[in-house]
């Protein structure tokens, strides 16, 4: 497909871009170019082909897709802050952010 120049002016302004005349040249090639491969692509037969979804092998019912939530031992406020260079009323002091 073979994109005008008056295309790609409709496209630059729903884009909100402002193009010089040789960019207009340049994406009105490129572009074209671009929608002639997916024109081809659109023409393989792919009647006999099973569509892929996705290929992990995970699905929603699978045995691995979910599982159960486990409580588990929780790390204390002491533990974590024990590395900490300072504290100040139970949170962590950090140096000045903004001058």
């Amino acid at each position: 497909m073979k994109l005008t120049r008056e295309d790609i002016l409709k496209l630059a302004r729903l884009s909100r871009l402002k193009l010089t005349e040789t960019e207009i040249e340049k994406y009105q090639k490129e572009i074209s170019s671009i929608l002639e491969y997916v024109e081809q692509l659109d023409s393989i037969d792919v009647s006999g082909l099973t569509p892929t979804y996705q290929i992990t092998g995970l699905t929603s019912s699978g045995p691995n897709a979910t599982r159960e939530d486990e409580v588990t031992e929780q790390i204390t406020q002491e533990e974590l802050f024990k590395n900490l260079p300072d504290i100040e009323d139970g949170h962590i002091k950090v140096k000045r952010m903004i001058a």
